[in-house]
């Protein structure tokens, strides 16, 4: 693929950012990839839209379309923006997103908060193992800590007081869509579901298996499935003259 096929990733999640790192390694073998981090201090109130605007003041002075993507969360800013901006998207990637876009861990962390008359700690311990498989007792407590900082860090605009719906539709441009069959969050059927709004050029595909963060657990399966769906756009001459982007971080 072109060298110049510039491929934006969305982080809102910084604690568990170190989960991207195999997929995009894969990928900066092909194509160019930037990333482009979101920061929310406890101070700051949850905000999507705030994300948003933010990303739009990033790619405002870029005069290409990008291949935007981004898993959970981060997919569901990169659909929000791609709806509002589509001239600034070339082409839109989720991952472990569902058709109900706001249905992230973070929102099945407070459905069970809600639900069973467990501490956060409790929760969080089978969350780990429902996201990531059995892990060993010195993973499971990385993975514990990083799932606290991103209750606290990532702009989830669920609580303990009310669990928000997003807008369910598709996007005017291309769009490729994946999910593992194994994923607790987002269940082949809400996967599936997807296909209420796909047009014909757009791709929906399903990871064997990996749990919610598949990408992490197979990054060439997942990278190869996303290079074959940009590969189409290579020979755009629009795609094949933009400008490189660079590193950021908000």
């Amino acid at each position: 693929m072109s060298e110049f096929c510039n491929v934006l990733w969305l982080n809102a999640s910084p604690s568990l950012k170190g989960l991207d790192k195999p997929l995009l390694h894969y990928l900066s073998k092909h194509v160019v990839v930037a990333r482009w981090e979101y920061f929310q201090t406890k101070d700051e109130a949850c905000s999507l839209d705030a994300a948003v605007a933010l990303l739009y003041d990033f790619l405002k002075s870029h005069d290409r379309p990008v291949h935007l993507a981004g898993h959970g969360m981060s997919g569901a800013i990169a659909l929000l923006f791609a709806r509002r901006y589509p001239q600034k998207v070339r082409s839109l990637s989720l991952l472990a997103v569902a058709s109900q876009s706001a249905n992230t861990w973070q929102a099945h962390y407070y459905q069970q908060r809600l639900l069973f008359p467990l501490s956060r700690e409790q929760v969080l311990v089978n969350s780990v193992r429902t996201l990531f498989g059995n892990q060993s007792p010195a993973n499971t407590k990385k993975l514990l800590t990083a799932l606290i900082r991103d209750l606290d860090e990532s702009p989830t605009p669920h609580s303990l007081f009310r669990l928000i719906h997003l807008p369910k539709g598709g996007v005017s441009m291309p769009m490729f869509v994946c999910g593992s069959n194994n994923d607790p969050v987002v269940s082949p059927p809400e996967l599936q579901d997807w296909q209420n709004w796909l047009k014909p050029e757009d791709i929906l595909w399903e990871c064997p298996k990996g749990y919610h963060f598949f990408h992490y657990f197979y990054p060439q399966q997942v990278g190869e499935q996303m290079l074959s769906f940009w590969q189409r756009f290579t020979q755009n001459p629009e795609t094949t003259q933009n400008s490189e982007l660079s590193l950021s971080v908000e």
